[in-house]
């Protein structure tokens, strides 16, 4: 067998919608329709893919059984949500909760939606049609649609760029798309383009500015544009992002602030990120979308500086994004504090949705790198084992006194969770004209076309716990077969029928198998699970002289139930680790430690909180003296594989981008 060298791999830990409007905004921009970047390859859809896997399998039965049913009950019986729709639909009563209440419920239709699409339930599509028949009523005659405004301010609609009225717009558009494809339903998605028109006959080239102070509708009317096929949407997420960095945002009596709002430049001149963690994802989610589809935007420098400040400056070791409590936000580069850590769950949803879309542009594992990471971590800390519970904040230390909720009266969180976990599925496969990525490792089986052919591919695996893969072709298929080297990975090995092949790994960290692969031809794979010892960049003034423990794609921390010592817990040369199956917390692998004569044991970050009220954290205290790893002249990041006994260099000088 072949063995791909640790050193071939990067580790990115940064703790760190013909009206006449509409033809105006088209005529703008019709020097480029050409196609834009091309994408390296397309994700297959989690309806062409079947989990079968022993992590992934109980998360999605239990989103089904507990989370959409505990967003259903939120809604409709404990918060007032559906029935801001029914009042507003009546033309009477008060708005219950929040300003943007409204997308909470859109988010949970979206997740009912996802559910249904793998496992129809028709008493579930009842309770759903009901709901968006309460929407529609809700719809105002122009077009307008935002229970808020019509039951409390009829009279200041669009009159501040921050109450969210295209943030819940886009909410609705893309709950409405996946209503549609699921059962083939159109109300809702007419309802949605109605306001659509709406927005798009007020606001454009020849109408008014706007800035939307949050974020989404930009990315769900390029979900629109690719479903519908129609231009015009797609010009419209175009000419918003290009409003940004004018000075044309506005509130209502109180003071924009673009820095805030990402709105101090214009977009293609971004190169560090700022304000609401959560929109500024959502933006680069929009401008990543609106690269792939129109010529010359110049996004995609923009987006290669941005992911590079945010994953080596502003990203905590679990993935996590977000700092300040006030903002929900970005601090200074560096500033990454432990237990004031914000991490907001939709954040860490963020930065899966927009580093899946960089690496469908570019096809570089160090973006599937970095989606993991946050996928097992900053997302999966969001709801408890049960799927009952959440987190809003994510931090990474505890005194014993952060717990998770049934709700939040800002609930954007749950319901987001309730909509992304039947979406996994979206992550793992891509396709090319010739060739099957395999993006993530988990036991699933695939159906999807490699140009003109039908290929059904098997994974099995144990992944996280354990680093083996078997893929087993169900299907013929001509072309390559390109497998993502993970960044954690500590040395891998690959064979086909069990023989040693001639392997190549391309600049990406993608190994590519190329051959003519017949039905039953079998891939093996074996990625090394070290422990690593994790230092952040010494500029982290928060973790001068700590550590953090990783293995696999897993960050471990320490909980009070599980350590008598607790205050005690250090690190060393000299720690040993012994993973270990245990059947708590739903099946882990632990890590007993040793250090001396000490004891303790580390969990998966993401299970914590899952017990009694206990304290926690994820870096540790450094006792095995002062280490100078060598630096690059770049990053100062480094890791040092406690096997090896050795510092390596995480990134290569040749992965810098141009800020």
């Amino acid at each position: 067998m072949i063995r791909i060298s640790s050193f071939s791999k990067i580790l990115f830990v940064a703790f760190l919608f013909v009206v006449p409007q509409a033809a105006r905004a088209e005529s703008q921009f019709a020097d480029k329709r050409s196609e834009g970047q091309q994408k390296a390859f397309s994700q297959v859809p989690f309806t062409q893919v079947s989990i079968h896997d022993r992590f992934w399998s109980p998360r999605l039965e239990n989103n089904a059984l507990h989370t959409i049913p505990v967003c259903i009950d939120q809604i409709e019986n404990q918060t007032g949500r559906m029935q801001n729709f029914e009042r507003a639909g009546a033309g009477c009563g008060k708005h219950s909760g929040i300003f943007f209440d409204d997308s909470d419920v859109y988010k949970a239709i979206e997740g009912v939606a996802y559910s249904l699409m793998t496992n129809p339930d028709a008493q579930l599509e009842q309770k759903m049609d009901e709901w968006i028949a309460k929407i529609a009523s809700a719809q105002q005659p122009d077009g307008y649609l935002n229970t808020y405004f019509t039951l409390e301010k009829p009279a200041e609609r669009w009159t501040d760029m921050d109450k969210h009225e295209m943030y819940c717009g886009g909410h609705m558009l893309e709950a409405a798309i996946a209503y549609y494809q699921a059962t083939g339903k159109d109300t809702l998605l007419n309802v949605s383009r109605r306001f659509i028109d709406h927005m798009m006959l007020r606001f454009g080239p020849a109408g008014e500015h706007w800035v939307p102070g949050h974020e989404e509708i930009e990315l769900a009317l390029c979900k629109l544009y690719n479903l519908t096929g129609e231009r015009r949407y797609l010009d419209f997420a175009h000419w918003l992002l290009e409003e940004r960095g004018h000075g044309y945002g506005k509130m209502a009596g109180r003071k924009w602030n673009p820095k805030y709002y990402q709105d101090i430049v214009p977009v293609r001149e971004l190169q560090h990120i700022t304000g609401h963690a959560v929109r500024a994802m959502y933006l680069f989610c929009g401008m990543a979308d609106v690269a792939s589809n129109v010529e010359g935007t110049g996004y995609m420098k923009a987006l290669n500086s941005l992911w590079y400040d945010v994953t080596h400056r502003h990203m905590y070791v679990t993935g996590g994004i977000g700092v300040a409590y006030r903002s929900e936000g970005f601090s200074v580069p560096y500033d990454l504090p432990n237990k004031e850590a914000y991490c907001e769950t939709c954040a860490s949803i963020g930065m899966v949705l927009w580093n899946h879309r960089m690496n469908e542009l570019c096809g570089d594992a160090k973006y599937a790198d970095v989606l993991e990471r946050s996928l097992y971590n900053g997302v999966l800390s969001g709801i408890n084992l049960a799927g009952d519970r959440f987190f809003y904040v994510n931090p990474l230390e505890s005194d014993g006194t952060h717990h998770r909720q049934e709700w939040y009266g800002c609930a954007c969180c749950p319901s987001n969770v309730c909509r992304f976990i039947p979406s996994i599925g979206n992550y793992i496969y891509g396709t090319s004209r010739n060739a099957l990525w395999v993006n993530l490792y988990v036991g699933s089986d695939v159906k999807c076309r490699v140009g003109r052919q039908d290929v059904w591919l098997e994974q099995e695996t144990r992944m996280p716990w354990e680093g083996s893969v078997r893929l087993t072709f169900k299907s013929g298929m001509r072309g390559q077969l390109r497998l993502r080297v993970p960044a954690w990975s500590d040395g891998m090995t690959v064979c086909v029928n069990g023989r040693d092949v001639e392997l190549e790994v391309d600049e990406h960290n993608y190994v590519v198998l190329k051959r003519r692969w017949r039905k039953g031809d079998v891939v093996e794979m074996k990625m090394q699970q070290s422990v690593f010892i994790i230092a952040a960049d010494p500029h982290v003034k928060n973790n001068v002289g700590l550590r953090s423990i990783q293995r696999g794609p897993l960050v471990y921390c320490a909980e009070g139930i599980d350590n008598a010592a607790y205050d005690s817990i250090s690190l060393s040369s000299e720690t040993k680790f012994l993973p270990e199956e245990d059947a708590m917390l739903g099946g882990i692998v632990k890590l007993s430690c040793t250090e001396k004569e000490k004891s303790f044991t580390l969990i998966p970050y993401y299970a914590w909180d899952n017990r009694e009220a206990t304290p926690m954290r994820v870096w540790f205290p450094w006792t095995g003296g002062e280490l100078k790893p060598k630096s690059d002249g770049w990053s100062t990041l480094k890791v040092e594989i406690m096997k090896k006994s050795r510092w390596i260099d995480v990134t290569p000088k040749s992965q810098q981008p141009s800020l």
